[in-house]
């Protein structure tokens, strides 16, 4: 093989030094640089400074010169779904979501309409992202659904994971409309006073059975699908990530993924601790782009179904009502498992070596997921170690319980999403004005000495990276109304959470998250310095220019149309909907 690698035109990449008019290193002892110099062969930096620095350490490097650009660490968003949310969100799935250009439910409803006119007759449509609460849409049975699909197969996906909705030509195609099945072990269909199918579909299973077999039919090739998430992450400034709810018949399709030369995510999987070879090791061919690094389990439930574990109720008022949440508190009856059963989950894998991470949105799955946490860092001689376990989103938590997590050496991803899209609703609509207005709490996290990293639980939300800045840096959600001002955290904390933070979480910290002599050249190119931004204008007035992974700037273009080529026929098995309903 050879030393120098090729460029996306074909021809042998020379060493290579890249000048900007900044470049924010993330690395406190020299935060700022103007050149950094790398080995084309390897992608390793090996000079960051000034021009004169690396021409001096890389002499006969081609230099590229990137004028106003500011370059930083590539950014890395630890907690994602990429296969699946390609999957359930990409043409030829629609997504609907009210951030993608459907707030309301008229809207929605405007665009059934449409695609029932344009599209061929039977013809089947999934929709992924409808949002009850924001939208202020009714449940939408069958009843609702054959006004505007009177005769082809159609499922709504509910953004939450935990629902969907489907239509009686849906109850035709399997089947169901004369004789319609029994509720499958822990989920259930809604159903008619005769005891028919109402088009309803309560947690997973019963998701699966209904979206399944209409996915395969539209979803001819998820592999592409999920080749254009990665390009919408990219284009965020994106480099690095993981699947939270990896199960091993994925694997083929990351690897495909992984084997393009323009692949742009360097991805970390988590394996579902409900599979059976959770526990196994995955030799992965292309170990850089492409690892396993742990293991996923789960406390609680969603926010916006009623099903986190919490220690207060949700407030009485028609949104709750018509969303159908219970009023609560929840408490540990949200648990998906209990304590012993949690505890043998740990006691099996820890010995293992594997990094653990927890779903948990309430605070009082948090104070269940500490316990055990403790009980098995100190069983399996592990407190005070560098063992970096983790708990995703905790929208609910409070100081002393992030006092208590960075006691424990535990890491904290948590979610600016639910904040920026849902804090409006959070604060005094779904819960008291003292509760909702601390939702994500990342100042008190920031200040308890954790660490926090952010992400967008794709598909829940899309992957903006600048929006989370720009939100947790004002504490403003996407109506420009601020909320919980007390939570605000500095630039510098923020960047901190989608760089170094992110790279420490999936324990690659050694190998990216700050641009450093001996790690990767993993780049993200801005318009501008954030730090010149207006702190309300930092997802507007600054933009993603392009990413280099390992010294290579990758051509998103190129590496769908690879993926698009590909033969689709061993990967048609995964059109199908996530197995494992996160936020």
């Amino acid at each position: 093989m050879s030393s120098a690698r090729s460029d996306s035109s074909g021809t042998a990449a020379a060493p290579r030094i890249v000048v900007a008019s900044s470049i924010i290193t993330m690395d406190p002892a020299a935060p700022r640089a103007k050149a950094l110099a790398f080995d084309a062969s390897t992608g390793v930096i090996n000079a960051i400074g000034s021009l004169e620095e690396c021409t001096t350490a890389s002499p006969a490097a081609e230099i590229s010169d990137l004028g106003d650009s500011v370059l930083l660490p590539g950014f890395i968003e630890p907690h994602s779904h990429p296969f699946v949310s390609g999957v359930v969100t990409q043409a030829p799935a629609i997504w609907i979501a009210p951030y993608v250009g459907f707030p309301t439910w008229d809207d929605v409803t405007t665009l059934f309409a449409k695609l029932d006119a344009e599209t061929p007759a039977h013809e089947p449509l999934l929709f992924n992202g409808l949002d009850r609460l924001l939208q202020a849409a009714p449940m939408p049975t069958a009843s609702i659904l054959d006004r505007y699909f009177p005769s082809r197969p159609v499922v709504v996906a509910d953004n939450s994971g935990h629902l969907a909705y489907f239509n009686s030509a849906t109850m035709s195609m399997l089947g169901w409309d004369e004789h319609p099945p029994a509720d499958p072990v822990g989920a259930s269909y809604g159903r008619t006073a005769d005891g028919k199918l109402d088009g309803c579909a309560f947690e997973l299973p019963a998701v699966m059975a209904v979206a399944g077999p209409v996915m395969a039919k539209i979803v001819l090739h998820p592999l592409h699908s999920a080749a254009k998430w990665y390009r919408l992450m990219a284009s965020n400034g994106i480099t690095s990530t993981s699947d939270m709810t990896y199960d091993t018949e994925y694997l083929k399709g990351y690897e495909a993924l992984a084997s393009v030369a323009d692949c742009p995510l360097r991805v970390s999987l988590y394996h579902v601790s409900t599979s059976s070879d959770c526990g196994d090791v995955v030799a992965s061919p292309l170990p850089d782009k492409l690892r396993k690094q742990g293991i996923k389990l789960w406390a609680d439930g969603s926010p916006w179904v009623g099903t986190a574990a919490l220690s207060f109720p949700y407030l009485s008022n028609d949104v709750v009502r018509t969303a159908q949440i219970p009023i609560g508190p929840s408490g540990r009856s949200a648990m998906n498992y209990s304590p012993a059963e949690l505890d043998a989950v740990i006691d099996q894998h820890a010995p293992q070596g594997w990094q653990m991470s927890f779903h948990c949105n309430g605070d009082v799955g948090f104070d269940v997921v500490l316990d055990v946490y403790e009980r098995g860092l100190t069983k399996h001689n592990l407190m005070g170690t560098d063992h970096r376990w983790r708990v995703e989103h905790l929208g609910a938590c409070r100081k002393e319980q992030f006092k208590r997590a960075a006691q424990l050496g535990v890491e904290a991803s948590m979610g600016p999403f639910q904040f920026l899209f849902w804090g409006d609703l959070l604060d005094g609509t779904l819960f008291a004005p003292e509760i909702g207005s601390q939702w994500q709490a990342i100042g008190d996290a920031f200040a308890a000495g954790l660490e926090v990293s952010f992400h967008n639980d794709g598909s829940v939300t899309p992957p903006n990276v600048l929006l989370n800045i720009q939100g947790s840096v004002t504490r403003t959600t996407n109506s420009g109304t601020i909320h919980g001002a007390n939570q605000k955290i500095t630039l510098d904390q923020a960047l901190r959470a989608v760089t170094i933070n992110g790279a420490r979480q999936l324990a690659i910290d050694d190998k990216v998250g700050s641009l450093e002599v001996g790690k990767q050249a993993d780049l993200v190119e801005l318009s501008m310095d954030p730090y010149a931004a207006a702190p309300l204008r930092v997802a507007t007035q600054v933009s993603v220019l392009g990413t280099w992974v390992g010294g290579r700037r990758i051509d998103l273009e190129t590496f769908e149309a690879e993926v698009a080529a590909m033969d689709p026929a061993p990967h048609r098995a995964l059109a199908k909907p996530n197995q494992h309903a996160c936020c």
